[in-house]
């Protein structure tokens, strides 16, 4: 897509918010690319060249600027309009080599094609139709920004950050970063943290202290819907709320590649005031750094964008900012749409701390009220139905969740980055158990899926009845169209709408 430079340059001069994350200026006087908010003095348009993305700035040699960040920048998100198939097709790609730009690996362009059900050619034609780059090209600079993240917001040394970034040598690390960047690692290590460390000292603590980073979002943002909405159905001992700030563990293969994955813990700190939230992380998922980024980002919905979501649900009441809470792990989030069928979501909640107190694990944790991990698929795929109903849980909900334990290794493919949700959803019902509302719920929060309307959703009829005069299912989906591509957060603000609080 062409972009106006008059009115790109209009954005700057603003420094407009709403467009953080979707375009990028690149100044030919300096040779860096920055954020359209970013506060260092205007440049002349003659020297600006603009971007959608920051893998087309540094494809075109400029390289980011050390104060605006643009790898704290939020995601692009959804185009402003419905997306058509290729253009979904590119940005599913995208998402997926964002969690995989840690692991190391040289992904298969024909496995990530064969994985979204076109061709390699085709996936690489709609690709570069869409961001610019190859996928290779938005990889590197993927791996280039996390380094540079890590190097700027974290202790961890030079050569962690090289492996944990994806560079599978310090040599390679060095040489990739001076060629796109112009410095070598430890100068903009020296030039972001003066008064740090020395590098010995960073050195020696990075192994056990937390990793912390920085993500931003796009104002406003309705943290006390998002907060309540985690707070209600957080499960005693996996997840905490204490007023902004969020605390939860991770099982060990939500989160990581192969067979170093590991049990872990994150902390999510927001910063209203800076549009910011504080990501920390055990060290221990280092090696998924990425992959823990993204999949917080989702969680949170980071990259939606709030201006254009509200003002297509102009007709629907809410706080502006709403935003779609996702999950972090999705096999947990699946298990708990499973037990919260047909009972309050307090009733979920105590089940889901059976569940947790039974066939969990422990996980070392910095909080005396977060200690224990989900349990595994192999776990709950290996008990006896009678263990998981003796809990409480209904025998015919039991053998859902354990068919869902079962089949695991097959659907996790399909709830990783990128993943189709009208696949996922078909999958889903084919299970015994898992009905078109419990599936659609799945797929809106598991994959952040903003286009989500359950089927038959009671309490939203209800809601639908009082705005709207609307007295069947099928009149309320028909309504419903008119939110597209936003339906799942039309859907959170009919929930809403019925409670007296920020949260259903």
């Amino acid at each position: 897509m062409t972009i106006d430079g008059d009115a790109a340059y209009q954005v700057l001069l603003a420094r407009d918010a709403r467009f953080d994350g979707r375009l990028f200026v690149g100044v030919t006087s300096t040779g860096v690319y920055c954020r359209p908010i970013c506060r260092v003095r205007t440049p002349a348009q003659r020297n600006c060249r603009f971007f959608e993305t920051p893998a087309q700035a540094e494809a075109a040699a400029f390289r980011p600027c050390l104060k605006c960040r643009p790898e704290v920048a939020p995601g692009a998100g959804l185009a402003w309009t419905v997306m058509d198939a290729s253009r979904t097709l590119a940005r599913q790609a995208a998402n997926a080599l964002d969690e995989t730009a840690a692991t190391g690996e040289a992904p298969s362009v024909a496995a990530l094609a064969a994985r979204l059900g076109v061709s390699d050619r085709h996936l690489r034609r709609i690709f570069f139709a869409e961001h610019g780059v190859t996928p290779l090209q938005y990889l590197q600079t993927r791996r280039l920004l996390l380094a540079k993240q890590l190097l700027t917001d974290t202790r961890m040394s030079v050569s962690q950050v090289a492996l944990t970034s994806g560079f599978r040598s310090l040599r390679r690390f060095n040489a990739a970063f001076a060629e796109g960047y112009r410095m070598n690692p430890s100068r903009l290590r020296r030039a972001t943290k003066r008064g740090a460390p020395a590098e010995a000292d960073v050195e020696g603590a990075a192994e056990s202290a937390p990793i912390t980073v920085t993500l931003g979002y796009r104002a406003p943002l309705d943290e006390a819907a998002l907060l309540a909405f985690i707070a209600t159905r957080a499960i005693p001992g996996v997840e905490v709320v204490e007023g902004l700030v969020i605390r939860r563990s991770i099982r060990a293969e939500a989160i990581g590649t192969g067979s170093s994955a590991v049990a872990g813990w994150v902390e999510a700190r927001f910063a209203p005031l800076e549009s910011r939230v504080r990501l920390s992380f055990a060290p221990a998922l280092g090696p998924a750094s990425a992959a823990v980024i993204a999949s917080v980002r989702r969680w949170l919905d980071l990259d939606a964008s709030p201006a254009t979501i509200d003002a297509a649900l102009a007709d629907l009441p809410g706080t502006p900012g709403l935003r779609l809470p996702g999950s972090i792990d999705g096999f947990e989030l699946a298990v708990r749409a499973v037990l919260g069928q047909q009972v309050t979501v307090a009733a979920a909640r105590t089940l889901a701390r059976r569940l947790v107190e039974r066939f969990g694990s422990d996980v070392a944790t910095p909080w005396p009220d977060v200690g224990r991990a989900f349990p595994a698929p192999a776990v709950l795929a290996s008990a006896a139905i009678g263990q998981i109903a003796g809990l409480g849980i209904i025998r015919s909900r039991a053998g859902a969740i354990q068919a869902l334990a079962v089949q695991w290794s097959q659907l996790a493919p399909l709830v990783a980055g990128g993943g189709s949700p009208e696949r996922l959803v078909e999958r889903l019902q084919e299970l015994p158990g898992i009905g078109a509302w419990t599936a659609h719920y799945i797929a809106m929060r598991a994959l952040g899926w903003p286009d989500a309307f359950p089927p038959g959703d009671i309490a939203a009829l209800k809601a639908m009845q009082g705005l709207f005069a609307i007295t069947t299912h099928r009149q309320a989906q028909a309504h419903a169209e008119a939110w597209s591509p936003w339906r799942a957060y039309a859907l959170l603000r009919l929930w809403n709408s019925l409670s007296p609080g920020p949260s259903p």
